[in-house]
């Protein structure tokens, strides 16, 4: 592609649309919505998602863990039938809000000029400055953080309430005078989704806690009920509205080459073809694979990208191989 050619924005999907939040500013691109692609026709899925790879070029798919095991069944099974790396499948460990958040960040983003295997990779990145939990009513059923039998005990009393960070490090506390939890050490904005548990302890206590500059509602996600293990709950998620911020931390980051597809990412993996970006070492041989041509150039192209330390501090470069 030329200098002078403009680029096709990669295409961002999610699969149900109220993980499709609003926009965040004006330059926010809407998501393509996978609906309910476990239940349509095989046929009408694999049209689907080859029209967005056509009019698009790369699609990124942003699931949760927490979607039925056949909607992640039927994703791999058009990307196989479909015979493309053109397709990412990426479920990063957040709980439904927060997926949802890290999908608009990949919307805003989708509107720079970013190759679409750096596009893909922030997505990692990314996950690591999205702080995300949830008040909840009851932590019986709750698997995806840690909860002692103390506090499985306390759910059985009625009125109790915990507050939960299940990203970036899990914490739990139970809801009273001195609860706390400790939250990103940056500025950030909160997403408040109510369910069916009053959401005034994370408004009035969490978000001053945390310093937050701005504060939004949305509804919230169908699968949070699932993911949490209890329908009363009240999820919110912090993170990085402002574009501009977001560009910078990506672009600050060393891209290299695919050695398999070829595609610029950054960190140690493609998230389209899944092979290992290459590895520098300080005395330039190169590591295994052979002398292959195909290899070659890849290398010298990846080596030719500016080396920058990734965001100046070892935290950065460790969320893009985490």
């Amino acid at each position: 592609m030329g200098d002078g050619e403009p680029r096709v924005p990669t295409a961002i999907a999610v699969t149900s649309a109220d993980m499709a939040l609003p926009p965040q500013d004006e330059r926010t691109l809407p998501a393509a919505v996978l609906q309910d692609v476990d239940r349509r026709p095989l046929e009408h899925v694999l049209a689907e998602l080859q029209t967005l790879v056509d009019q698009h070029g790369h699609v990124i798919v942003v699931c949760s863990e927490a979607v039925p095991a056949g909607v992640e069944r039927r994703l791999h099974t058009v990307r196989a039938l479909l015979e493309t790396d053109r397709i990412a499948l990426f479920r990063p460990p957040l709980p439904p809000l927060g997926i949802a958040v890290l999908a608009r960040q990949l919307r805003q983003l989708a509107s720079c000029d970013l190759a679409p295997g750096v596009l893909a990779s922030a997505g990692r990145l990314l996950t690591h400055y999205v702080h995300a939990g949830a008040l909840l009513g009851s932590v019986a059923r709750l698997d995806h953080v840690p909860v002692d039998l103390k506090a499985h005990a306390r759910s059985w009393v009625p009125g109790s309430q915990f507050g939960v960070v299940a990203h970036p490090a899990p914490q739990l506390v139970r809801i009273g005078p001195e609860a706390a939890l400790a939250g990103p050490e940056f500025g950030t904005c909160l997403l408040v989704a109510k369910g069916q548990l009053a959401s005034d302890w994370v408004t009035g206590t969490l978000a001053p806690s945390w310093r937050v500059q701005g504060l939004r509602e949305t509804a919230l996600p169908a699968e949070s009920a699932a993911w949490w293990g209890t329908g009363r709950l009240t999820e919110f998620c912090a993170y990085l509205p402002d574009l501009s911020v977001l560009y910078q931390l990506v672009t600050s980051v060393r891209r290299s080459a695919c050695h398999w597809c070829g595609i610029d990412v950054i960190g140690d993996r493609c998230v389209f073809c899944s092979a290992t970006a290459p590895l520098y070492g300080d005395g330039g041989g190169g590591a295994g694979g052979g002398g292959g041509g195909g290899a070659a150039p890849a290398r010298e192209r990846a080596l030719g990208h500016r080396r920058d330390p990734a965001l100046g501090r070892r935290r950065e470069r460790r969320a893009l191989t985490g």
